[in-house]
């Protein structure tokens, strides 16, 4: 069973591909000749996450999952959000990260507390399944650590004392808000196919 992965991040590709290893169903990158995805312009994770699923399902005719997530720092009242990925002017990881830890420069350790939020939405033929995960952490004060992407350098897990971008794959993929959703949502996936 094919799914399409509904995003053009390669790095979450690999991840979902990990994820599903030993499943009965395989998740396949969107294929070239879809150009550009349609703007985001929901209020929420599931609303945005909806949006690219039911796009993507329509558009190849063949079950979609797309993910929405992104960093809610409580310290600037739940904000990068859904904008996580267009933070900055420049929209890549590095100046994501770089304008978040200016936004909290002089926020003091207690007040740095953060999680990921992870919103899946599979979608196909106007059957839609959804779930969602979190994982709690801080956002640091500095960058470490070269695995991971997007803010996963300033990520801290506290009860591990590391960056999520120090943590190994296997190690980061067993405590995820990913991880987390797609546990939830893996069993449902089949039925998308009925």
């Amino acid at each position: 069973m094919k799914i399409i992965l509904a995003t053009q991040n390669l790095g979450k590709l690999k991840e979902f591909q990990q994820l599903s290893k030993g499943k009965n169903f395989e998740f396949i990158p969107m294929p070239e000749d879809l150009k550009e995805m349609p703007e985001e312009t929901g209020s929420t994770f599931k609303e945005n996450a909806f949006i690219k699923a039911k796009y993507v399902s329509e558009y190849f005719e063949m079950p979609a999952l797309a993910d929405d997530s992104g960093l809610e720092v409580d310290a600037l009242n739940g904000a990068p959000g859904i904008f996580s990925a267009r933070y900055s002017s420049l929209r890549t990881d590095l100046s994501n990260s770089t304008k978040l830890l200016r936004d909290m420069k002089g926020v003091e350790k207690e007040n740095r507390t953060a999680r990921f939020r992870c919103c899946l939405l599979g979608f196909h033929k106007g059957k839609t399944i959804c779930s969602e995960g979190t994982l709690e952490g801080e956002v640091a004060e500095s960058f470490k650590g070269d695995s991971g992407f997007g803010y996963d350098p300033i990520f801290l897990i506290p009860e591990y004392g590391l960056h999520l971008a120090e943590m190994k794959k296997e190690d980061k993929n067993k405590i995820s808000h990913r991880f987390k959703a797609f546990e939830v949502i893996s069993k449902s996936l089949p039925s998308l196919f009925i």
